[in-house]
């Protein structure tokens, strides 16, 4: 198993099918709705299994200088509770601290809570409600006191 960015055409399209199953698909949204219009300024992260099938993504924006943004993070259904995810998470966020972010903000989906509380990640507010269905919440996690 490998952590990766997508670099090729057909990388991007397994990226980008696998986010749209996982965070689209259930709720039938179409296809295009897993992509906004900052793609191309954002870092991209995959895991990739041994059978070069990608079974982990997520994405990391800056919202300013010091702050990321984890989003659209999402594990094939047969990869969950593996680690796949935990391991992901921490390559995103060792880049944002390469890349300089102090802090790390994401939405987290209720059943996603406990995941990110697992990694220090602290409630912050509530968030959006996507498709009238899923609702988020505004999760932080700051690097100043850690070590890098």
């Amino acid at each position: 198993m490998r952590i990766t960015e997508p670099s090729t055409a057909d990388e991007f399209a397994g990226y980008y099918a696998l986010r749209w199953k996982i965070l689209r698909a259930p709720w039938k949204q179409p296809r295009g709705s897993e992509q906004d219009d900052v793609e191309d300024s954002c870092q991209h992260l995959m895991v990739v299994n041994d059978d070069d099938r990608i079974v982990a993504v997520g994405r990391l924006q800056f919202n300013n200088i010091r702050e990321a943004q984890i989003r659209y993070m999402a594990v094939a259904i047969n990869a969950q509770r593996r680690g796949i995810g935990s391991r992901l998470l921490l390559a995103l966020e060792q880049r944002a601290r390469e890349l300089g972010a102090s802090r790390v903000v994401l939405d987290a989906r209720e059943q996603a809570l406990r995941f990110y509380r697992k990694h220090d990640y602290v409630v912050h507010g509530p968030g959006h409600t996507l498709f009238n269905a899923v609702t988020h919440i505004k999760m932080t996690k700051s690097f100043d006191h850690q070590a890098r």
